[in-house]
């Protein structure tokens, strides 16, 4: 319950919702008590019914105000503002409820987003998209139920039934103590059941965020599927998962069922066992035996209620417990107490015998070179050689075990990541983009002008394909460019690059889907900018690296060789080999 309601009182911003949730739940509650109040004194109305001293001094204090004792019609209205106060009092209580389980939930979501783009790649590395994404939205829902349901059980339902239960002891003490020894038999199905529900609760969450993970996979893979027939395959996995979901929501369900039934059945016999031990036990008169009734109505409801809504709050306590555990994990990569921005990037970067593994693989061992500003230095090397974890540790997205990255003789970590980030334009090999407009893709976040769009599409070599689209660059993309092809998404990708007019460009096999003319309209529009643009280019064409003013040869993680490309080949079997085969 801790954690429910520190998600309450996180932010200051909740506090008046929370007190005015707090007052239209008091005034619901006195308003439903003031109905079976007035319906008790209306009972007084017959001559010779008299009630006890509550009635009568409620039948006096409202004959007061209103004269109704020798007109009906004021007795009328007086109960229509009952129950007109009520309805409102109802009405206002559930809407300040839910209308604070929202703004907590909404909360919720943006630090879970915000602390996701805190994390490391890593992160994202060992879980699913779509475990992240079910939490996020799935879990988020639930513990937004969740507090709804607590607010109701743990502030409202006090208060009712403690207020409720002194007016049961003020209309008759003797009842209410043979009464309240049923109380136990209502309380035990509860705990019972609450404990069973949420256990259950966490298995079928994780169900869920398996079944959502096995869907995410098929439907991001869905080319791979038809192309190898696995139609069937799929379907089977699918199946598997869904009916593991539904055993489980079978359960879930049997157990949220049975505790309203099982309480309302024991509170109904209790009601009953009220009116027959007052009107024949204990000789109450039928106006108190009505409100005593009445009252312990108003008791039982809320108890009844208590079962149904700690199922709610049980799984939200699970969605909870799986939403922290992605708050709780500390980002690995910080900035350092006193990181300065990075205002401009003026000489060399340096990487100064740097090291780094994926668990237990080493994919960089001590590899040691420098980048002056406005050269165009190639990585090379075989498949799994460190290329692209070398341009992955320059922005941060991983840290170094072991020594130091420096850009104009300070560590990277002395600067701050975002402006470290914003001097980098970085192309991947399998470039991502957005549900969005070209043009917003290639401006991505910025503010721009039409103009400077255009020209970084022209550079890219990529007004080719644009300009014959219907609406050019307003054109709409598909999710995740699926409607162009893997060129032209480089070549946007590309744009986007130059677009943001970083000082440091690196390429990761940025060209490898273009074909040989735009790669070269490219690489010529890519010379122009030397001397400014600092190049980093990871590529296995020739075409790409034999003008690089160095060459950079791993293998296996250590740097063999560094140097131009003539004195690679002559120095550098392995490169020499290498580029004998890209000739070939």
């Amino acid at each position: 319950m801790k954690t429910l309601f520190s998600l309450i009182f996180k932010k200051r911003s909740h506090l008046a919702l929370f007190f005015l949730t707090l007052f239209s739940m008091g005034f619901m509650t006195i308003t439903s008590q003031l109905e079976v109040f007035s319906v008790g004194i209306l009972t007084l109305k017959t001559p010779d019914i008299k009630g006890n001293q509550l009635l009568t001094m409620g039948y006096n204090l409202f004959n007061e105000f209103f004269d109704f004792s020798n007109d009906y019609r004021r007795f009328a209205f007086l109960l229509i503002c009952v129950a007109l106060l009520r309805a409102l009092g109802l009405f206002f209580q559930r809407f300040c409820t839910r209308l604070l389980a929202i703004r907590v939930s909404a909360d919720l979501r943006a630090d879970y987003f915000d602390h996701l783009q805190s994390l490391p790649l890593s992160f994202f590395q060992k879980h699913h998209v779509g475990s992240l994404a079910s939490r996020v939205v799935g879990d988020a829902s639930l513990i937004s139920e969740s507090i709804n349901s607590f607010l109701t059980n743990y502030i409202q339902t006090p208060f009712t039934v403690t207020s409720t239960l002194i007016l049961c002891f003020y209309t008759s003490w003797q009842l209410t103590l043979v009464t309240f020894v049923g109380f136990p038999l209502i309380v035990f199905p509860v705990l019972f059941l609450a404990r069973r529900i949420k256990r259950l609760s966490k298995k079928l969450q994780e169900n869920q965020e398996k079944f959502t993970s096995v869907l995410i996979d098929f439907l991001s893979g869905i080319q791979t599927v038809k192309l190898f027939s696995m139609e069937n395959f799929a379907a089977e996995k699918y199946a598997e998962q869904n009916e593991k979901m539904v055993e489980l929501q079978k359960r879930s369900a049997r157990y949220d069922v049975a505790s309203r039934p099982i309480v309302h059945t024991i509170g109904m016999c209790f009601l009953g066992f009220s009116l027959l031990a007052g009107l024949y036990l204990f000789g109450l008169g039928v106006s108190e035996v009505i409100v005593y009734c009445g009252f312990l109505y108003i008791f039982y409801e809320p108890i009844k209620k208590f079962a149904e809504e700690n199922g709610n709050i049980q799984k939200g306590l699970a969605a909870a417990e799986r939403m922290m555990e992605t708050l709780n994990t500390p980002p690995e990569i910080v900035d350092e107490e006193g990181a300065a921005p990075l205002e401009h990037f003026k000489e060399e970067i340096v990487f100064d015998r740097v090291s780094f593994s994926y668990g237990d693989n080493l994919v960089l061992n001590e590899v040691s070179f420098s980048v002056k500003k406005g050269e165009k230095v190639a990585i090379v090397g075989a498949t799994g050689a460190g290329k692209s974890t070398v341009a992955s540790l320059l922005p941060r997205l991983f840290d170094p075990e072991a020594g130091e990255i420096r850009i104009d003789g300070k560590s990277i970590k002395r600067y701050t990541q975002r402006s470290l980030r914003e001097k980098l334009a970085f192309v991947p090999q399998k470039p991502f983009l957005f549900y969005d407009t070209i043009g917003k893709n290639i401006s991505y976040g910025q503010s721009y002008r039409k103009d400077e769009i255009i020209k970084a599409a022209r550079l890219a070599h990529a007004e080719e394909f644009i300009m014959p689209l219907p609406e050019q660059y307003d054109t709409l993309l598909a999710e995740g460019g699926k409607n162009l092809s893997g060129g032209q998404q480089q070549r946007l990708a590309i744009a986007r690059a130059l677009f943001k007019k970083a000082p440091i460009l690196v390429l990761d096999e940025a060209t490898s889907a273009l074909d040989a003319i735009s790669e070269n309209s490219i690489q010529k529009a890519l010379k122009t900018l030397r001397g400014s643009l600092t190049q980093i280019v990871i590529a296995h064409r020739l075409s790409t690296i034999e003008d690089s003013d160095k060459i950079i040869f791993l293998d296996h993680g250590v740097k063999i060789a560094e140097g131009t490309k003539d004195e690679l080949l002559a120095s550098c079997p392995p490169f020499l080999h290498m580029w004998s085969l890209l000739k070939a």
